[in-house]
């Protein structure tokens, strides 16, 4: 039995990652119901949330369906950090969860999320801090290391463990990677091989495939996989990721009406979140992938991102089941 604090996995958890303008309450939800055991939200910037940002606070929003969820913060200054702490806190989440791993250069730019990387002693002083601070369990997202020259991460996460954090999630590449070249899960594995560790240790990176996760739970030995790009306009990976697992054998992929009523679905709960225009315009990212591999499709697909209206994308739904476009 896998644990984070008091909530407990009976077996091999799937996390579905927090993804910028991605992990929101509406695609975590439908993860959720097909079969994501744990879900985060967007990272959310630490300085956001104690300037009152609108866009920062409204990542904190979460449906009582999709629990247990992680609420993820960035930042690099202390004091902000442990103010963002008190402010997520009353909003009741599972777990607070730290970003150490997000590349991007605005962020790292700032010492914030992979940035941190180059000053393990401040990621450790401000993961003890941010413990002590709040009863939730603390969880941590991060990389190999800034580059290959520097990668401790054994060091590292036996470091974190010591300050009492409760689960640790680890993309298996360096801040330099980016997302180039493969994941490496060679050193997460060594994290997990410590016998010094005793929390759960979650893999990340080229997780594309069910046959992948299959690797990573039985060559690799970690305790659970955190799910990210594969499951974009895909919720159903999860569940068959469950499926593989258990029978060694493919599930069925979604039929039309499936997908169709997936987008639909989508559509519908993150106009109820975001309202008509954000829902609509984020909700466009989606639909590539839900209907991906369908041939003759890209006409239906260029009528969904271009409307103007819900009423012209559900339209368009309504086409594409009424002229019997095979999978």
């Amino acid at each position: 039995m896998i644990k984070i604090g008091n909530i407990s996995f009976k077996e091999f958890p799937l996390l579905l990652a927090p993804m910028e303008d991605v992990s929101d309450p509406p695609f975590r939800a439908l993860c959720k119901e097909n079969g994501a055991d744990l879900v985060y939200t967007e990272f959310i910037s630490s300085e956001g949330l104690i300037r009152n940002a609108s866009k920062s606070v409204q990542k904190l929003d979460i449906y009582e369906k999709e629990r247990p969820v992680g609420i993820q913060i960035f930042g690099a200054n202390l004091d902000s950090m442990l103010e963002a702490v008190d402010i997520v806190e009353k909003t009741n989440p599972d777990i607070i969860d730290i970003n150490f791993g997000c590349p991007v250069k605005k962020v790292v730019s700032k010492g914030a999320g992979a940035g941190i990387l180059k000053d393990i002693p401040l990621m450790v002083k401000l993961t003890k801090e941010i413990v002590k601070r709040t009863n939730l369990p603390i969880t941590i997202k991060t990389r190999l290391g800034w580059d290959e020259k520097s990668i401790k991460i054994v060091e590292v996460a036996e470091r974190l463990q010591d300050v009492g954090i409760s689960a640790i999630s680890i993309h298996g590449r360096t801040r330099s990677q980016m997302y180039k070249g493969e994941a490496d899960w060679r050193p997460i594995a060594k994290v997990k091989e410590n016998p010094r560790m005793q929390i759960p240790v979650f893999g990340n990176g080229d997780l594309t495939t069910p046959e992948r996760v299959k690797e990573m739970r039985d060559i690799f030995g970690l305790d659970g996989a955190m799910i990210g790009r594969a499951s974009i306009g895909n919720p159903w990976f999860f569940d068959q990721v469950k499926s593989f697992l258990k029978y060694n054998k493919h599930k069925s992929l979604p039929n039309l009406n499936q997908r169709v009523e997936m987008a639909r679905r989508h559509l519908q709960m993150s106009i109820s979140w975001k309202g008509e225009t954000l829902g609509l315009l984020e909700t466009r990212r989606h639909y590539a992938n839900y209907f991906r591999g369908i041939k003759g499709f890209k006409p239906y697909r260029l009528s969904m991102v271009t409307a103007n209206t819900p009423e012209e994308v559900y339209d368009t739904f309504d086409k594409v089941l009424s002229e019997e476009i095979v999978v």
